[in-house]
């Protein structure tokens, strides 16, 4: 089993620091995973008032747009910077790589070098990029769908319709898991996968956390729609 991951990974080179990292990046993804099935969510979108009464007298409500901005711009400048940084090098992966994760957050402000390490044995940064691609084109697209459904001075929250919102609640965080694998898939390190996977979680419990809501507020949601994956979850 551990040969066979090994052959879609880089060899790495192994520190305390590394060790350090991954194990406190996994930590939190499980925090994040834990504290959305347990209902205590992140205060963004439908869940922006989740918090607990004795906490909302000390919280800063912003626009959902400048918290948003301010979430994922220095995200977005980490990546920019990352072509002069890592400028010296490191072949078409690193190329692909710090491209991917560029256009990613700048496509979500608008709506490691692994030089010198053997190659995998399983080379996966083409059907990276596709899977990539298809993510954002499919992310944005069911946001672009998401923003169609209120005008300014509409408050009120509708059921979402057209693309594959016929099938599930959250088709957006779905492409933005596939846009991830896709960045993992790129870089084939050990940390990008474990990013993913804790990524995925955490979309998949918000998901299910999201369709609750759903059929708490509306009496005519259709009871086919599924959270996340069509006709499984």
């Amino acid at each position: 089993m551990a040969k066979m991951v090994e052959s879609f990974v880089f060899e790495e080179a192994s520190s305390t620091y590394t060790k350090a990292f991954y194990g406190l990046t996994l930590l939190g993804l499980c925090y994040l995973g834990i504290s959305e099935a347990i209902g205590k969510h992140l205060n963004y979108s439908k869940f922006w008032n989740s918090s607990s009464s004795s906490n909302k007298s000390t919280q800063i409500l912003l626009p959902s747009k400048v918290g948003m901005l301010m979430a994922y711009t220095p995200s977005l400048l980490a990546g920019v910077s990352s072509f002069w940084v890592f400028s010296d090098g490191g072949g078409i992966r690193v190329l692909m790589l710090k491209s991917a994760i560029t256009l990613h957050f700048l496509k979500r402000d608008l709506e490691h070098r692994v030089e010198g390490f053997p190659e995998p044995l399983v080379d996966l940064k083409y059907v990276g990029v596709l899977m990539f691609l298809v993510g954002v084109i499919g992310n944005f697209y069911h946001h672009y769908l998401l923003s169609k459904l209120r005008d300014e001075n509409d408050k009120d929250y509708k059921i979402p319709r057209g693309g594959l919102f016929s099938l599930v609640i959250c088709p957006h965080y779905l492409f933005e898991i596939l846009t991830f694998i896709g960045i993992s898939f790129i870089s084939q390190t050990l940390f990008s996968y474990l990013c993913s996977a804790g990524s995925a979680t955490y979309l998949l419990i918000r998901s299910c956390a999201t369709k609750n809501w759903y059929l708490s507020k509306f009496e005519d949601f259709p009871k086919n729609v599924k959270a996340l994956i069509p006709y499984v979850v």
